[in-house]
């Protein structure tokens, strides 16, 4: 096919890269040659428009092993040990696909971290979708958790934590962010390098079809009326495939028989190929004839840029062919030879004994477009400041309103989701999903991982700098909760058409509030992901940062949970923080807005009460705590109710009087966690909190059946509990 700038610009390449191409080749490229170009240099697998801002993350820290730039990042955990994680996104597909969307997200995010040499311990999810009864939104729903459930569970890897978020703001663009952590010997760490010249370049795993083509480029441009037309560009997943792919790799990688393993991920064997050359400084001869196919008539081009799933690149060292094929042939798998390395810095492709492409590595992979693009102040952030959330009138019946408030989407409870996945596969985990974080044991130690996935697109909506904090902020308390403190994170940076300027105004300001809150609480990024062009039809979703922050402790016996324990001891506010209605589930539900001014947080005290709640679930000086976060101080002291198997209740009514209750029930800054403590450790308990300088105040006690909010509103527990673990399963089911 001739290659023209028409044709450039269907693969998604600009006219000033198309001929940047041609500079750097000295020539046209031919067919299959631009469909590298503009593979390797799409949004999704480049970050043009997105390292420039990503080189102010902190990266580094005592505990980084393995930063950004690899496969997945890689923490030390001591005793050896070392754990590594990764999030990515899988959006366009999700919503083109649910299922495979979904699963092939999960398969994806799971090879990018045994490719390290890791085992995958544990799974979690980021998901927002659009409002629950708008159309195509259960079905959306339904593959989506369907796929994540199948995979996962196929897999044998347990799904221990998440998020589900429903906004309107995600109804033509839904997000599903996948994580991964596996643990690993600090001695048996890969990387995708193809270092060695001579040394064999072997392909493993499924056979190639023609799932998946051009899938990278296709998560770099905008939808619009045509995306059902992508549905060809959505991989299929095996998730059976890939436990014995998993098996196998693990197995190769305790021997001494290979250099590199690398995941043939987004765009293919182009990008594992182009990305182990890049690293090492080498070059490859394949011969793309000798890929596994499983369609007939497949071209270099389709073979090049196919993301068919569970397959993998392995550099194995020269004469070690054989002992690789025979591992990957006892797991039923292919291993075949398709190349080798060279000394020369470039790609040599050959097809049928003819040169299908001929590639330079460097300028593909270290020389792609960096786009400084323009930043703008967005016009609305100033308008949605000036809402007075002092204009809003008091309930009528705050009873009432808050068994509606706790029946809406957000505020409901998300079983139906969690109880399709597998949590307790592995039996390594300790606290069952629902409550603040994960928390695992590593066999064979006295150490507890925890984890957990955090975002607020409203928050970061409205500001953007503040917002980012405030994520982080819930995610360090959530690690908190359960007894750990942050070591590192990762992320998945999920927004709009980057050729916007507020939009790049958005993603500026969330890096350099997401950086300044890594410093606080020395939790350097150590990898993540990049999702643009979330929009359709020039509608963005809300700026996303979605977060997921990884915690230690070296004792998992000193922990706690979120759910009532006895009947008569005391509630208590650990923390401060200004009570505002801005950017919170309660303002969009009695406006349908998103507005308000956004306190400013403080970081630092914010890590004095990480610090606070760590030295008292060390010292065993509370029964359960939970933070103040999503639907405020109301929703968190429901949930702490039920969660508990006792049908118990609380008693705020003192707390409540001569206030106004809306900025008192439903505030959401972050700052603030509920204890639950027994009266007679109440003083030691203080002096705790005074040698940190936090706040500790007392606002009610635990009592049977019912909560008393006021002396007119009164709860029953039970009533209430049925229907907030119902709504979300019966829209779903019926």
């Amino acid at each position: 096919m001739e290659v023209n700038i028409t044709e450039a610009k269907k693969m998604g390449l600009t006219e000033d890269e198309f001929q940047t191409a041609i500079d750097i080749l000295g020539r046209m490229p031919n067919y299959t040659e631009l469909g590298i170009f503009s593979a390797l240099w799409s949004e999704h697998c480049s970050y043009k428009s997105s390292r420039l801002f990503l080189k102010r993350f902190p990266t580094t820290g005592k505990r980084v092993i393995q930063g950004p730039g690899e496969n997945a990042g890689v923490v030390d955990i001591g005793d050896d040990y070392a754990v590594v994680f990764k999030m990515e996104s899988h959006n366009h597909p999700s919503y083109i696909e649910p299922y495979q969307g979904a699963a092939t997200g999960v398969g994806g995010i799971l090879r990018d971290v045994f490719t390290m040499g890791a085992r995958p311990v544990i799974n979690m999810d980021s998901l927002h979708f659009g409002e629950i009864d708008y159309p195509r939104m259960k079905y959306l729903v339904d593959g989506v958790v369907g796929g994540i459930a199948d995979y996962g569970n196929c897999m044998g890897v347990p799904t221990v934590a998440g998020e589900t978020v429903f906004e309107k703001e995600y109804n033509q663009n839904i997000l599903v962010n996948a994580f991964t952590l596996g643990i690993i010997k600090k001695d048996g760490i890969f990387y995708g390098t193809a270092s060695g010249p001579g040394n064999i370049v072997m392909y493993v795993g499924s056979r190639t079809g023609r799932d998946g083509i051009h899938g990278a480029t296709m998560a770099s441009e905008e939808f619009s009326k045509d995306t059902e037309e992508k549905r060809p560009t959505v991989q299929v997943g095996d998730p059976f495939t890939e436990k014995l792919l998993l098996e196998a790799c693990l197995e190769v990688m305790s021997t001494d028989y290979i250099v590199g393993i690398q995941d043939m991920g987004a765009a293919g064997l182009t990008s594992s190929a182009f990305e182990m050359a890049g690293r090492a400084g080498t070059g490859m001869v394949i011969h793309l004839d000798r890929v596994p196919m499983r369609e007939e008539g497949m071209s270099p081009y389709e073979l090049m840029l196919s993301e068919s799933q569970e397959r993998m690149l392995i550099v194995a060292k020269k004469g070690n062919e054989d002992k690789v094929r025979a591992i990957f042939e006892k797991w039923d798998l292919s291993a075949v030879v398709i190349g080798e390395i060279t000394e020369e810095e470039n790609i040599l492709g050959y097809f049928n004994g003819e040169v299908a492409f001929e590639l330079p590595v460097q300028p593909l992979t270290e020389k792609a477009p960096v786009y400084d693009r323009p930043r703008k102040r967005p016009d609305y952030i100033d308008e949605v400041a000036k809402f007075d959330e002092s204009s809003l009138p008091e309930p009528t019946d705050i009873a009432k309103t808050i068994e509606d408030f706790l029946s809406r989407p957000n505020m409901m409870n998300k079983s139906w989701v969690y109880k399709q996945y597998d949590h307790m596969v592995q039996i390594n985990s300790v606290i069952l999903p629902g409550g603040d974080a994960a928390l695992i044991r590593l066999k064979g130690t006295n150490k507890g991982i925890s984890s957990v996935v955090e975002s607020n697109g409203r928050y970061v909506y409205l500001n953007p700098y503040e917002g980012s904090k405030w994520v982080m902020a819930e995610a360090a308390l959530n690690l908190a909760c359960v007894g750990t403190k942050p070591i590192a994170i990762t992320d998945c940076l999920n927004y709009g058409n980057p050729e916007k300027p507020e939009i790049m105004w958005q993603f500026e300001q969330s890096i350099e509030g997401l950086s300044y809150a890594c410093k606080v609480f020395d939790a350097p990024v150590v990898s993540g992901n990049v999702s643009f062009y979330n929009e359709t039809n020039k509608t963005a979703i809300l700026p996303t940062p979605a977060i997921g922050m990884v915690g230690l402790t070296e004792d998992i016996t000193k922990r706690s949970d979120i759910s009532f324990k006895k009947e008569n001891n005391l509630l208590c506010i650990l923390g401060e923080s200004e009570l505002s209605l801005a950017g919170s589930e309660y303002l969009k539900m009695v406006t349908g807005e998103i507005k308000g001014k956004l306190p400013e947080i403080n970081l630092e005290k914010i890590k004095d009460l990480v610090n606070l709640i760590n030295d008292l679930i060390d010292n065993d000086l509370i029964e359960s705590v939970h933070d103040i976060a999503e639907g405020g101080l109301i929703t968190t002291l429901f949930e702490m109710s039920f969660a508990s198997d006792k049908q118990l209740g609380f008693n705020i009514s003192e707390f409540t009087q001569n206030n106004k209750l809306i900025n008192l029930l439903f505030s959401e800054v972050p700052g603030r966690v509920i204890i639950e403590i027994n009266r007679e450790k109440e003083s030691e308990i203080q002096k705790l909190a005074d040698k940190y300088s936090i706040a500790l105040k007392n606002i009610g006690n635990i009592i049977p059946n019912k909560a008393i909010i006021s002396d007119n509103n009164i709860i029953d527990i039970l009533k209430l509990k049925k229907r907030w673990k119902s709504v979300l399963e019966d829209y779903l089911i019926n």
